[in-house]
């Protein structure tokens, strides 16, 4: 289930459940699947069920809260879904620094509603496709920047800056002994849609490379001035994480990934090109 207009560093967390047999389900008749998936609200989450749409699968968006076992319960009662999504979690508004002033109410969905959920579907027999991030590392002696050399799935988070990559962290420790849940480490959601503000093209302030492609693309007008680490720590409460995820896996899966640069071209800028009108 891919959409060619979303493109993301993604690093599977290793499961039992193989992603041979995980390729195999998800490429059987669309009438055999029924998905529950948590997050409407949430961007992930909202294409999820376009995707479903638009592939004609059967799902429904999921009405309890996470932490709540009885209300995850009766969904999976009602639903009878063939697999589980989870696309929910805390991530604060504006940003993470929420999460700082919040730590319960961040530690009641992103760790303990997560871990609910999976044993939920463990005790069902379910697979949870579990939707994460890849705030967790950031760059060092062995991942040097521009290096190509991203943290893969086995790698131990090395980021713990903010309270939300604490807790994302933890949760996946936790996780590991889950043999029903396959997690995917999204690292940079980027969509077609420039207006989406959680689009991170929308909001990348000094990525010089995608700015200068925005640029030549999108809008040649466009101008930008970039900050230093130290600037922008001035402005922000938590520390924020910078790293590359290893995509090896998902290629081997999906030999038709393109690279995120072709990626953005393809399905981003292009569409967006603006054509020059001619006098």
């Amino acid at each position: 289930m891919r959409d060619p207009t979303v493109s993301s560093y993604y690093s599977p967390v290793k499961s039992t459940i193989t992603t041979e047999r995980m390729g195999a389900e998800a490429n059987g008749s669309s009438s055999s699947l029924n998905f529950l998936i948590y997050g409407r609200t949430g961007w992930i989450g909202g294409i999820l069920g376009k995707l479903c749409e638009a592939q004609g699968i059967s799902y429904t968006y999921g009405s309890g809260r996470l932490e709540d076992r009885r209300s995850l319960v009766a969904d999976l009662d009602s639903v009878k879904p063939s697999h589980v999504f989870n696309a929910a979690g805390v991530t604060g508004r504006p940003n993470v620094d929420w999460c700082e002033s919040h730590k319960v109410e961040t530690i009641r969905t992103n760790v303990v509603g997560t871990l609910t959920l999976a044993d939920v579907c463990r005790e069902r027999g379910l697979v949870l496709i579990n939707y994460a991030t890849g705030c967790i590392f950031e760059y060092d002696s062995g991942h040097p920047l521009g290096s190509g050399l991203g943290f893969k799935e086995e790698d131990t988070p090395n980021f713990t800056g903010s309270f939300y990559s604490k807790t994302k962290a933890m949760v996946e420790e936790l996780l590991k002994n889950y043999e029903n849940v396959c997690t995917l480490r999204v690292r940079m959601p980027i969509s077609s849609d420039l207006s989406n503000p959680r689009n991170f093209i929308t909001k990348i302030t000094r990525h010089n490379e995608i700015l200068e492609m925005y640029r030549e693309f999108v809008d040649p007008s466009f101008t930008w001035k970039n900050f230093t680490l130290e600037e922008q720590a001035k402005v922000i409460v938590a520390p924020r994480s910078n790293n590359e995820l290893d995509a090896t896996k998902l290629k081997t899966e999906f030999p038709e990934m393109l690279s995120i640069k072709e990626a953005l071209v393809k399905f981003v800028f292009e569409p967006n090109k603006k054509t020059e009108i001619k006098g």
